[in-house]
Parts: structure tokens; sequence; C-alpha cells
């Protein structure tokens, strides 16, 4: 996201740092929140290696995961952002998003989405952006049709059956969603 922060009613959408490294393990460790993760469950070590990934995204692409951090009491929620994807053998970029599970069910993911797709389009001009949800993933499934993501295929991803979506900048413009 251009290493850049910006903000939204109620958080603060900024680049992952080392410090978040605690936070992080503790959101990637939750087997709930990990539950549709082609990657499952990651200990201290693959969430820094989640992390380093993280900061090679930005330096190497000008994208990747984002920490979002709930403005009024600074807690650490989750995080959102565009991230590169191999989706039946085409690199894509997506947009992935966890949120700790305290934070659920407030409206934050679509929150956050929505302003990293607004950067995403209004800002970096992107064309388009994918996002890649197991069928069974429903909360996902809402927060991807909130921000705009209507018709989908069916892809192998990681050797499962997910729904691929597609969200073109020309169609993001002529939806004009309120951000934040």
């Amino acid at each position: 996201m251009s290493g850049r922060s910006f903000e939204t009613e109620r958080l603060i959408i900024r680049r992952l740092a080392k410090g978040d490294l605690a936070d992080l393990t503790a959101l990637l460790s939750d087997p709930e929140v990990m539950r549709f993760s082609v990657r499952g469950v990651c200990d201290r070590r693959a969430t820094r290696r989640f992390l380093d990934w993280s900061q090679d995204c930005h330096a190497l692409r000008g994208f990747g995961p984002m920490a979002l951090i709930d403005r009024d009491s600074g807690a650490f929620v989750g995080f959102c952002g565009l991230v590169p994807e191999e989706v039946a053998g085409v690199e894509e970029i997506g947009i992935g998003y966890r949120l700790a599970r305290q934070f659920w069910h407030r409206g934050l993911a679509t929150e956050a989405a929505r302003a990293v797709m607004a950067h995403a389009f209004d800002v970096q001009r992107l064309e388009e952006v994918v996002s890649v949800i197991e069928p069974a993933h429903r909360a996902s499934i809402r927060v991807a049709e909130k921000v705009g993501f209507r018709a989908f295929v069916t892809r192998r991803f990681h050797g499962r059956d997910v729904r691929l979506y597609r969200l073109s900048r020309a169609d993001w413009c002529e939806m004009a969603i309120p951000v934040g």
C-alpha cells in the first residue's frame, strides 16, 4: 500500500512491523481464526516468516498485508491487505484479511477491506483485484460481497476448490461504495 498508513472511522491501517510479532502470533495461532486458511495454524516461527514475507511484499511490490489497529484503544485487530496469489497457474493480486475473534461481528473486516480496495483502485490505480474464498467461509463471502465482489468462478487453490471473485477498477468506480 505504498508504505503509507491511512485511517478509517475506527481503524488505523499501517504496515505490519516487527513489533507486531506477538499479536500476530496470537492471531495466526488461533485455530478458529485459521479455520479456513490453506496454510493452517501458525506457530511463532511460521508467523515470523509471514511477517518477513509481508515486509518483502511491500519492498518489492508496493503492497502487502497491513496491520489493523483500533483507533480508540490502540489494540491490534488483525490485518488486511493486498497479496500476490497464484490461482490456477495465474498470478493475481488478491485481498486478504484476518481479524482476532474479539473483533468479529463489528463490521471491521468490511471497513478495512473497503479502505484497502479504495487505496488499490484510487491511489495505486490497479486494474483489478481478486478475492479467493473457501465456499464454506460464509463470513468472508459476506465481507467480499459488501465490498463489491459479485460473480465468482470455482478454481483450485492449494488443492482445494475455492471461489475466485474478481473486481475491476471500472466496476469499483461505478459502485462508489463509501469508505470508512
